[in-house]
């Protein structure tokens, strides 16, 4: 769980702002994460509830939820094996006070804070910060010019064990769907690992780094990944990736897209290897 940040949690304002601006005024789907975790009485709600309530994927909760939690509006906890999330005290007292600032914009004023003082004298002064809105996007095996012959395969092979499939043998059937013939060292301090400029994604080639199988699975290789020259990156497992390196990779690609380069981020897990392997089969044997 990440440390909670004093100077962005100071006092009551700074709070809802906070929360208001995570959100988003236009983020339907997180808006609709944070109603169902923080309506009633009820302290946690797991994934499944909040999906219920939503109507919302589980993929997508996790992924919205994952935001609020980076951001310290909520806490993920566990329910025995079920991934759930907390009310944070802070928000539940103030849960109105922000909905009713995200419905009415105009109505942020009525919060001053430290970074957006109420101003009481008519001259003001308009700084324009340059630069662009940070853009990030979550990509699937399926968005992926490289791997499109996967769009055709609707099933998982059964007979594929990809647990028993040595990791060099991955790393080279993917070098060799992409196209990329050279001669990929270890880099960043990770092994067996695949750095490339040649993944096509919407007809152009791109820089793309990927963590192979068990290889990103704390904060420290996830700041390693994304911390290549590289605008795609993907963490690829044989099983299921667990939500939390989602929520990782988002945190880390918003934080690199603020210089203003759209980047993008995706996981390959057990299924989506499977079906890739089945795509390419002759790439990888």
């Amino acid at each position: 769980m990440p440390t909670k940040v004093s100077d962005i949690r100071a006092n009551l304002n700074e709070n809802i702002i906070h929360a208001v601006k995570i959100i988003g005024k236009r983020a339907l789907h997180r808006r609709q994460v944070f109603e169902a975790i923080y309506k009633g009485k009820k302290k946690i709600k797991t994934v499944k509830e909040i999906s219920d309530m939503t109507g919302l994927s589980r993929m997508r909760v996790l992924q919205e939820a994952g935001k609020l939690q980076a951001n310290q509006i909520v806490d993920q906890v566990k329910i025995g094996k079920e991934t759930a999330y907390k009310k944070d005290d802070t928000y539940t007292h103030h849960k109105n006070k922000i909905l009713t600032v995200l419905d009415n914009p105009k109505k942020e004023s009525n919060y001053p804070t430290k970074q957006s003082p109420k101003i009481t004298t008519n001259n003001i002064i308009k700084i324009k910060i340059p630069g662009k809105k940070p853009t990030i996007k979550f990509l699937t095996a399926y968005d992926i010019d490289s791997f499109k012959e996967v769009r055709n395969i609707n099933s998982i092979d059964t007979t594929i064990k990809l647990k028993d499939i040595a990791e060099s043998t991955i790393k080279k059937g993917l070098q060799n769907i992409i196209g990329d013939s050279n001669e990929n060292k270890d880099w960043g301090g990770e092994k067996n690992d695949l750095y490339t400029n040649k993944l096509e994604y919407k007809r152009r080639k791109r820089l793309a780094a990927f963590a192979l199988k068990g290889k990103a699975t704390s904060g420290d290789q996830i700041s390693r990944l994304m911390g290549s020259a590289a605008e795609i990156f993907f963490v690829v497992y044989h099983g299921k990736i667990d939500e939390s390196i989602i929520a990782q990779l988002e945190a880390f690609a918003l934080g690199k897209a603020m210089n203003g380069k759209s980047i993008y981020y995706g996981v390959i897990d057990g299924n989506d290897l499977n079906r890739l392997y089945q795509a390419y089969r002759q790439h990888f044997e």
